[in-house]
């Protein structure tokens, strides 16, 4: 662990502390389901932090800004195996994510955007998806995508589906989809398939989204069902304010 990994993490982990959140401000868009990502983007001078505990003791942190109206960059850093007892504490290399909102959609037309994801989730995998502290990535980052997204057949149901190319080449062409339903005011309902080339690959993910307060949510779910030991559990907690 150097000294640059861990100033890069510690400033995520603090950032939060530097912006300021007025009185009411609401999580107005949903940015993404959980992995999928929807076509709405943060408003200018808005910003994200997302902090996400998942598999083998986990910590990533993520931070998106709306630099730009329809234009949000980001970074995000985790750190494997923080949580715990364990002493093989690492952090991964930062990764980078943006999205561009092309077209806000009408009565027929779903909201469009492009973007890039350089996430990757369960470090140490190798590729026979046995975990063995190897450098390698269980779920490999999604890479360019192109995303629509609407409301559809009752009021509350949104929908998200697209493609992503995980390393810009067309013969691995990946699909998504996904959906979010606003239960109450309090709650969300989260439902994806992640990842879809064959089914081996594809990942089923299903939780909930709790809002605690205007700018604040958390998020309950359960990733690769079905997979055995793949399966997770992931808890992660999401605070929009302004800068």
């Amino acid at each position: 662990m150097t000294r640059k990994h861990l100033f890069l993490f510690f400033f995520c982990l603090c950032a939060p502390l530097f912006t300021w959140a007025a009185e009411g401000d609401p999580i107005s868009v949903e940015t993404n389901i959980l992995d999928v990502p929807t076509a709405d983007t943060l408003d200018r001078y808005q910003a994200s932090f997302l902090a996400r505990a998942y598999d083998h003791g986990t910590l990533m942190e993520s931070i998106d800004f709306g630099v730009y109206p329809r234009i949000n960059l980001g970074v995000s850093v985790a750190v494997h195996e923080l949580i715990g007892s364990s002493s093989s504490v690492r952090v991964l290399n930062p990764d980078f994510q943006a999205k561009w909102k092309l077209y806000d959609g009408n009565l027929y037309l779903p909201a469009i955007a492009i973007g890039y994801d350089g996430r990757r989730y369960g470090y140490g995998y190798d590729k026979d998806r046995h975990y063995t502290r190897t450098k390698k990535y269980l779920d490999d980052r999604k890479g360019g995508y192109l995303t629509f997204s609407r409301e559809i057949i009752v009021p509350g149901l949104n929908a998200s589906a697209g493609v992503n190319l995980s390393d810009f080449d067309f013969d691995d062409v990946y699909g998504f989809m996904g959906l979010f339903y606003r239960l109450t005011d309090q709650i969300n309902l989260l439902a994806e398939w992640d990842n879809i080339h064959n089914w081996r690959d594809s990942r089923a993910n299903v939780g909930m989204r709790f809002y605690l307060h205007p700018s604040l949510a958390l998020d309950g779910a359960v990733r690769r069902i079905g997979r055995g030991d793949e399966s997770e559990r992931i808890l992660q907690i999401r605070y929009v304010t302004n800068f």
